[in-house]
């Protein structure tokens, strides 16, 4: 089996899915042994283990990761385990404590002037919190995206490496250099044993470990023969340097939905373009300059297209061309007969948006359709009668033929569940639906229970929170309490049925408001077993729009915002402007 990193791009999934089954046909692996495949999400897999089982006729001895997972686990394989903890001290869940433990000793330090500024009036210790949460964040994140300015803090090189550049660097402004000085000291607080465990620096061993053996020609055990890369729209650059140094010693198929055929990894979008050429200029231009690119794949497409920019850096296509009869580009070319065929034929191939009287006459269709919902339980409603109607007219689409995508699922779930799940299975408008990539702890009515609980002390019980924690059956298991008792506590969730004591009103205190049993509001009705008048949304997934979360309500915002993009990295400092520590700037560092 030939090694190496060999990268096939197209632009429908579909066709990408034929030749990964072609290929597992053509090269097999030993009857038993596994096939390893990294996808981006649980539903992607789901997906592409139907579409094998459809084109190979059973979908057997795959097993579907998650890329951090995967290199993870990767990473003890080649060093040792014992070399590698199975969890980071560097983790943004111990980062965050050891960071909130740390922060006060610093202070006094002239370097840490707009972290002392933030904290100047946190009395109770919630704001040195989140800011240490934030600055898990931004470390964690750095570790991944900028793991060379953290080698460079490290060895006292206050500086600013360029992502295209590695041996230039953009100037470190003053008011950020806290960043380093706190990088230094946190390593400074662990033992010499943990100083080496960060992500950035397994990953320098890792990279130096399996270019060793590979002089050697002693391929490392453990590792898988072969893994297929499916479908993911973006990795670090942190990721694509260690799976390319996983090539020398076993082979790598990646295959990448490319939107276009053309190379558009330096395209820019005309506010960018504008941007640049308004750099030190204090008049704005009255015309915009001569972009020919696609504006839609130049707004949208920004982390797409980083990531191909950075493929390239690692992709050899002479090397493998040959193995695919030099078919590495999978795109296909269709006659647009709809708005979104034209659309996505346009986006193939780099079409920039012709002049008005230039542009083809296609009639109004429902390929390509906008609704405009006033909350996302409208939007959730719209889409469920818009989906009742394309069944109705389609008999030969299915519900597995449909995927709803969404840009957060938690804050969407209980609103799919109101939605979707009120329906009974013998009801024709019944649809039936899964919910993907949501955390243990959003799926799981308990897990929320105890976190509630977990913050009591921050938290300013309302009766519909109780009425929510009493949703749960195991809470009310423990207190006794039968589900066909519920209704007797409806009135609590009544405006005026309860109130809090006039010794400490919310308006002066609403940290540290408490509610009193005997300030509940119980009183008995006669219509006990009445149901609410509106459906109460709780803790089983059905919250209602609109409640907030638990902790740290009105705290003010802490100064960082984490790096999310190969090449970026987002730092806020605390601005002198701020009042009483709510508000915080962001400053976007480049490089």
């Amino acid at each position: 089996m030939q090694n190496g990193l060999m990268v096939l791009h197209g632009n429908r999934l579909e066709t990408l899915t034929e030749l990964v089954a072609d290929w597992l046909q053509r090269e097999p692996l030993s009857p038993l042994e596994t096939e390893t495949f990294l996808v981006q999400s649980n539903g992607m897999a789901q997906w592409l283990k139907l579409q094998l089982a459809d084109a190979l006729g059973i979908s057997a001895g795959f097993q579907f990761q998650m890329p951090a997972r995967f290199l993870w686990s990767a990473y003890r394989t080649v060093l040792g385990e014992d070399q590698v903890p199975r969890t980071s001290p560097f983790d943004k869940s111990r980062l965050l404590w050891r960071l909130y433990r740390l922060l006060p000793t610093l202070l006094n330090n002239d370097h840490f002037g707009p972290l002392r500024h933030f904290l100047a009036d946190d009395v109770d210790g919630r704001k040195r919190h989140q800011l240490a949460e934030r600055l898990a964040d931004l470390f964690d994140a750095y570790q991944v995206y900028r793991a060379d300015w953290l080698a460079d803090w490290e060895n006292g090189n206050d500086r600013l490496r360029k992502a295209q550049d590695r041996d230039a660097f953009d100037e470190f402004p003053s008011s950020q250099l806290w960043q380093a000085h706190l990088w230094r000291a946190l390593l400074a607080d662990m033992d010499d044993s943990k100083q080496g465990l960060s992500r950035s620096a397994i990953h320098r061993d890792f990279i130096a470990a399996l270019t060793q053996q590979q002089q050697q020609g002693t391929p490392p055990p453990g590792l898988p023969r072969r893994l297929i890369i499916f479908g993911i729209s973006a990795l670090p650059q942190q990721a694509l340097e260690a799976l390319a140094a996983l090539s020398q010693h076993c082979q790598i198929l990646m295959l990448v939905q490319n939107p276009c055929q053309h190379y558009w990894a330096d395209i820019v979008e005309d506010k960018q373009l504008l941007r640049r050429q308004l750099d030190n200029r204090k008049r704005h231009l009255t015309a915009l300059p001569e972009n020919r690119v696609n504006p839609l794949l130049a707004a949208w497409g920004k982390q797409g297209r980083d990531f191909i920019g950075l493929l390239y850096d690692h992709d050899d296509p002479d090397s493998y061309r040959s193995a695919f009869q030099n078919q590495i580009d999978l795109f296909e070319h269709h006659e647009p007969q709809t708005l979104l065929q034209q659309l996505q034929q346009d986006i193939l191939d780099l079409e920039p948006l012709p002049a008005p009287d230039q542009r083809p006459s296609l009639a109004i269709d429902g390929s390509l359709s906008f609704r405009i919902g006033h909350s996302p339980q409208r939007e959730v409603e719209i889409l469920q009668d818009e989906l009742l109607d394309r069944f109705s007219n389609d008999p030969s689409l299915q519900p597995r033929d449909v995927i709803v995508m969404v840009p957060d699922i938690e804050a969407y779930a209980p609103h799919i569940d109101a939605v979707f799940g009120r329906l009974d299975r013998d009801d024709p408008r019944y649809l039936p639906y899964t919910l993907s990539d949501r955390s243990a702890g959003a799926a799981s009515p308990l897990a929320q229970a105890v976190e509630s609980l977990l913050h009591l002390p921050q938290w300013r019980f309302t009766a519909t929170d109780i009425l929510d924690l009493l949703d749960v059956p195991a809470v009310r298991e423990r207190f006794g309490i039968d589900e066909g008792d519920l209704p007797q506590l409806a009135p609590l969730d009544r405006p005026g049925a309860h109130s809090l004591g006039p010794e400490q009103p919310a308006a002066q205190d609403p940290g540290r408001a408490r509610l009193r049993t005997e300030q509940l509001g119980l009183r008995p009705e006669t219509d006990a077993g009445r149901l609410p008048a509106r459906r109460r949304a709780g803790l089983d997934g059905h919250r209602a729009p609109g409640r907030s979360g638990r902790a740290g309500r009105g705290a003010g915002r802490a100064p960082v915002a984490p790096a999310r993009y190969p090449g970026t990295s987002l730092a806020a400092i605390p601005s002198g402007r701020q009042r009483q520590g709510v508000a915080t700037t962001l400053h976007p560092v480049t490089g």
